[in-house]
């Protein structure tokens, strides 16, 4: 029946993702927040589907009295998935951002080896990454920064951190935690406009409203500009494109939507391979 899974891509993008082995153990970091609660929904049924399992890793900060119960929440929704839950406490010390990330990263890595994981995944997702590479433009950050958070990257020797979510919108995960009747809390700490972050955070709040596919365009020009740097297939094909084209003095009209649809077209076999002038008259039409 149409609309009997309205979360469908949503579970497709996961485990597609992930694409867990059998046996495969995948931690998951979880604050108990929307956001890694359903990323924890999502991947039980994308690893219990391939005979893997997930453990949920919570690291607890310290730094305000309701912490605690964001751990107790994360060890229900354990309990409600059927999955391992583990925890730590970070040792009392400075507040700031870089610090705490610095060492919660370092637990989940101590947690997926303990647990014989090769993989621990987040649950960033599409204003998180926004909210990352703004940030990094305001620091005047060059191509890496301006990249964003990578969908993989190493987070220790033999082990990968994943963010399957960095295209998904905030509200999605929210509906699916609905959907799927898991309770999350909500960090009141991310009001707070003293932290650089949370500041932002309000005033790409007001800007949404007039850009409502503000998050979907950043990511996408995030993962342009990593492909440019990693020098993909794709992004060849656009350097060889813009190269003909430049060569034949034909750039006039030329935009990158239509450049790349045209390295897509090849890609697909639509333009045929023949004589690469077939693709490019895509581009110039």
């Amino acid at each position: 029946m149409r609309g009997a899974r309205p979360f469908a891509s949503l579970e497709r993008l996961v485990g597609e993702a992930l694409s867990p082995a059998a046996g495969e153990v995948v931690v998951l970091a979880c604050s108990g927040g929307p956001d890694s609660i359903a990323l924890a929904g999502l991947l039980a049924a994308a690893t219990r589907a391939a005979g893997a399992s997930i453990v949920l890793a919570h690291v607890n900060h310290g730094v305000r009295a309701g912490a605690w119960q964001d751990e107790a929440l994360v060890l229900a929704a354990g309990a409600r998935l059927g999955a391992r839950v583990v925890t730590a406490g970070l040792a009392p010390g400075p507040a700031g951002e870089a610090r705490l990330r610095e060492e919660r990263y370092a637990a989940l890595e101590r947690f997926a080896r303990q647990a014989g994981a090769r993989r621990v995944c987040t649950a960033h997702h599409a204003e998180d990454q926004t909210e990352t590479i703004l940030l990094a433009l305001f620091r005047g950050a060059g191509p890496a920064g301006l990249g964003g958070m990578e969908p993989v990257r190493p987070l220790g020797p033999g082990i990968d951190l994943v963010r399957p979510l960095l295209g998904v919108e905030p509200a999605v995960l929210r509906a699916y935690c609905a959907a799927a009747g898991l309770p999350f809390a909500l960090d009141p700490s991310n009001a707070d406009t003293t932290y650089r972050r949370n500041a932002l955070r309000a005033a790409l709040g007001d800007l949404r409203a007039g850009f409502p596919h503000l998050d979907a365009a950043v990511a996408r020009c995030a993962a342009i500009l990593r492909d440019e740097r990693a020098a993909t297939p794709r992004a060849r094909l656009r350097a060889q494109l813009r190269a003909e084209l430049a060569a034949a003095g034909d750039v006039s009209d030329l935009t990158f939507e239509r450049l790349d649809g045209a390295a897509r077209a090849l890609e697909r076999g639509q333009a045929g391979r023949h004589f690469l002038r077939r693709g490019l008259e895509l581009v110039v039409r």
